[in-house]
């Protein structure tokens, strides 16, 4: 049968010895325990920093990387964008549509646009992602929340906030804001006003195409941005079928021209 003798450790190597492994210890420790965020993924976007300044983010300012594409908000612009990733090191972007409605917040809007295009170097931290442009300026960001419920179509109110023409969007005229609503209900019937005069409807539903029976209005005469406004939504209910889609509290009908409209539920839909 083997021996092992004892072998005498002078107390100065043993002390290095225990330091070492203890070091490593903690590094395994460390490394095992800093999970880094992959880029793909919903963003809540905090802040810019550019040209020696930080700017505040609106709270819609967002960002949505999938693996080659990117949807988001400036803030109340909506944009799209593609990205290629190198790794997880970088992305670069290639800016696509946006929506161009004037917002009360536009240089941090401006900013933004102008930041998030071209090579970005990504910098993650737990729970945290920043993109860094070339001359160093960034964009601070933070896990998002899991994405609001989608409202439901029929039973809310729906509040018309702009109007699309092709791939522009612009919010609805001065002095015309929050004068068109309406309200589908569980049989499809639909009512509300249309900037000035009220109306009512029948409304046939395939899939996601709504398509407007013939409006029984009011015959108030109307002009001004109300009225500009009751015009060009008179023509698009009457344009034949809308393709709708919704996004949180968003609803979007969309004519086969382009033409279309952006709605919102009140915040309290659940």
């Amino acid at each position: 049968m083997r021996t092992f003798r004892h072998v005498h450790i002078p107390a100065g190597l043993a002390l290095v010895l225990a330091l070492a492994a203890a070091g490593c210890g903690r590094a395994e420790d460390q490394g095992a325990g800093a999970v880094l965020p992959d880029p793909v993924g919903r963003w809540a976007v905090e802040s810019l920093t550019t040209g020696g300044r930080t700017l505040h983010a609106p709270e819609a300012a967002r960002l949505e990387f999938g693996e080659n594409q990117v949807k988001g908000n400036y803030g109340c612009n909506g944009f799209t964008a593609t990205a290629s990733f190198a790794g997880t090191s970088a992305v670069t972007v290639t800016p696509g549509a946006s929506t161009t409605m004037a917002c009360a917040d536009m240089e941090f809007e401006t900013a933004f646009a102008k930041l998030f295009t071209g090579r970005l170097a990504i910098d993650r931290g737990p729970d945290r992602l920043t993109l860094k442009t070339a001359d160093g300026s960034t964009i601070a960001m933070t896990s998002a929340p899991p994405a609001t419920p989608d409202a439901p179509l029929t039973a809310v109110e729906w509040t018309v906030q702009s109007l699309i023409s092709g791939t522009s969007v612009s919010s609805l005229p001065a002095g015309a804001a929050g004068t068109a609503r309406f309200t589908i209900a569980a049989d499809l019937s639909v009512s509300g006003t249309l900037g000035c005069n009220r109306f009512s409807a029948q409304v046939t539903r395939d899939g996601d195409r709504l398509t407007f029976g013939p409006l029984t209005t009011t015959r108030m005469a109307c002009d001004g941005p109300a009225g500009e406004v009751e015009a060009k939504l008179t023509e698009l209910f009457a344009s034949g079928p809308l393709v709708s889609g919704i996004e949180g509290r968003r609803l979007t009908l969309t004519a086969a021209d382009g033409k279309g409209l952006i709605a919102e539920a009140p915040s309290d839909v659940e």
